[in-house]
């Protein structure tokens, strides 16, 4: 089993003192500018188009820099920010129930269960009102009131009514705005664009970050690019697990790989399991749909008192229907953050009260609401949602519940980040789900598509400026280039030279099942011993035993697949060894010995109340703690009851 060693603390030094509301504009003020002669002397590399990387290379592009963006799908706009579907954060308080930036601010803290860092999350809650006036000058058709304001709904972990959404297609909105923003500065020739490429490792001379090595996916061509900095924008890896909402082209390897360069990885543990998916219905299946948080707002989530109970719906009563989420946690009932409502559901399950194949599975019911307000109201909300649930189940949600069980959705963790985005490798920055820094132990729902872009519109713009002041940095060492390059076709040589007899996919799903068993919902001490003993085993056999057909130099998905799987193993291997070094539970890590006598997660702020930041290490992980420091919110046991 690998074990892993301390190494010395770690501290952010960019965040500014005095008080948390002054900071973001303190800290902008204090930043280095870049006149514009100089921008067009820098260049600057972007990995990913989502909502992160494409409003960052659209901004940077408009503000006059050199962007070289790349992403391994055929189009920007499909990059899997266009899969979120129930809305957007914003502190506007268009209602006037109560809400403000300090009342996100302090729901976001509370929601990741007082495992982040105040300073971010205070400005990520200030930038979220200019995130929706961004996206409505781009056009972005979100939902509107009768009498034409901006309309918002209420989401997991608030009492008020915070987020703004186009019907269940946010992200594809959202993320369509900045792609008309990017395709405007690829058009002005700002940002040149690589499609169909895929980042396998990360160039770093004189310990700066000075470019990239891709191969090109349609030729096999492995290519190295350089600039002034690098920006990292590739999303998370909930796909560790095989099974998961995310795209099936979603990956670890350009995070992975930059961490094995010196990038330090945080919390790698925070996996957030989401309660409101269409359960798996098979062997066969590759990935799982999501339904959007945003139904459980109208949704009422319930299974029967009694188990085994197969009876159909309409031959349940009233009165022999455990509606749990508003028995348990009354204040705030269905609208319970991601990671209680996951437990909950896992609870009645395991319970015997599961309802489908294999009793994995609860009803949310939306009987009550198309009663209340009209099957018309419900299908304006949440009709393209309804739609999607009954072609992949065949069954109409407006006359009998869906059917929904947890699964991993999002990954808290990501490469360590100081306050100006910089990763632990000078010049290389790191945005969106591809970091770790605002969401601690379990983002709230609505809260992804806010982050991504507040730090791609507005925070990386400012702070990127600061480092890139004192660019351009020179002529790149040779040696550093060539030795990258010779890693990457290393790799694929070894990859490619196996006669082995099982496909990357088989070892991904056995990987993935191992990691959902020992290290999902719920962790133990023992669960996680047999995961770190058996990962290792699987990883040697899958380099001994992988087959991956077909050469380097041609468009070749086995080899695309079988690097992405080699990453897979080595962090999977980490988020165990995170995950079982931190004995308290806490958001999304729950450890089954640490719980309180009601089943809630049971965090241990003595010993834990710092962030995890794993350096690479040959010999095995080297921890550095970074500790957490509460000036603004108390750290209490959190309650939604």
């Amino acid at each position: 089993m690998m074990r892993y060693t301390e190494g010395e603390p770690i501290r952010d030094t960019k965040a500014p003192e005095g008080p948390i509301e002054d900071r973001w504009e303190k800290r902008k003020f204090g930043a280095k500018l870049v006149n514009p002669a100089n921008k067009r002397k820098l260049n600057v590399i972007v990995i990913g188009t989502g909502l992160a990387g494409g409003s960052a290379a659209a901004t940077l592009g408009e503000l006059g820099y050199n962007v070289t963006s790349f992403c391994y799908q055929d189009s920007p706009r499909r990059a899997h920010s266009i899969a979120a579907q129930g809305g957007i954060n914003a502190a506007k308080n268009y209602r006037g129930d109560g809400d403000s930036i300090y009342r996100l601010f302090y729901d976001t803290v509370k929601g990741g269960d007082f495992r982040a860092r105040e300073s971010n999350v205070y400005r990520l809650a200030q930038v979220s009102v200019n995130i929706i006036d961004q996206a409505v000058a781009q056009g972005v058709p979100f939902a509107r009131e009768y009498g034409g304001l901006l309309d918002t709904r209420s989401f997991g972990g608030a009492q008020v009514s915070r987020t703004f959404y186009a019907r269940g297609q946010t992200g594809q909105q959202l993320l369509l705005g900045a792609y008309q923003a990017l395709e405007r500065q690829i058009a002005a020739g700002t940002v040149k664009m690589h499609t169909r490429h895929e980042m396998l490792d990360l160039i770093v001379a004189d310990g700066r970050a000075r470019g990239v090595i891709v191969r090109d996916m349609v030729t096999g061509e492995i290519e190295r690019h350089l600039a002034d900095a690098v920006v990292l924008a590739s999303g998370g890896y909930g796909n560790v697990f095989f099974l998961s909402t995310n795209a099936k082209g979603c990956n670890t390897t350009a995070i992975w790989r930059a961490h094995r360069r010196g990038a330090m990885f945080a919390n790698p543990c925070y996996t957030q399991i989401h309660p409101t998916c269409i359960p798996v219905s098979g062997e066969y299946q590759s990935k799982l749909t999501l339904m959007s948080e945003s139904l459980r707002n109208d949704g009422r989530v319930w299974v029967p008192v009694k188990g085994g109970d197969d009876r159909p719906v309409s031959q349940i009563p009233e009165d022999e229907r455990d509606y749990y989420l508003e028995r348990i946690y009354p204040a705030f009932g269905n609208l319970v953050p991601r990671d209680i409502a996951s437990r909950a559901a896992k609870n009645v399950c395991d319970e015997g009260r599961g309802v489908g194949p294999g009793g994995l599975g609860v009803y949310l019911d939306f009987a009550d609401a198309i009663k209340r307000l009209g099957r018309d109201a419900v299908e304006k909300k949440y009709g393209n949602l309804f739609e999607m649930y009954e072609r992949i189940t065949g069954e109409d949600p407006y006359t009998q519940p869906m059917r929904i069980y947890p699964a991993v959705h999002y990954t808290m963790g990501g490469l360590w980040v100081d306050y100006d985005l910089q990763s632990t490798i000078p010049g290389l920055f790191v945005i969106g789900e591809a970091n770790f820094s605002d969401h601690g132990a379990n983002r709230l729902g609505a809260s992804a598509l806010m982050q991504g872009l507040a730090d791609g519109y507005f925070v990386l713009p400012t702070t990127i400026g600061d480092y890139l002041a004192n660019g351009p940095y020179g002529e790149v060492d040779e040696e550093a280039v060539a030795e990258a390059e010779v890693a990457v076709r290393e790799k694929i040589n070894r990859l490619l030279s196996n006669n082995g007899t099982r496909t990357a996919d088989s070892y991904h799903r056995e990987l993935g099942k191992l990691m959902w068993e020992y290290c999902g919902m719920e962790r133990t001490e023992e669960s996680l011993r047999k995961a770190l003993e058996r990962i290792p085993e699987l990883r040697e056999e899958f380099w001994k035993n992988v087959k991956v057909s077909g050469e380097a130099d041609e468009l070749n998905q086995a080899l695309e697949r079988a690097g992405r799987v080699a990453d897979f193993f080595d962090l999977a291997e980490l988020m165990c060894i995170d995950a079982l070094h931190r004995t308290e539970s806490c958001g999304g890590h729950f450890r089954a010995e640490s719980q309180d006598a009601d089943g809630e997660a049971l965090r241990d702020d003595e010993h834990f109340a710092y962030v995890a930041a794993w350096e690479y290490g040959e010999q095995g992980p080297v921890l550095h703690k970074e500790d957490l420091d509460y000036e603004y919110v108390k750290m209490s046991q959190r309650s939604y009851k």
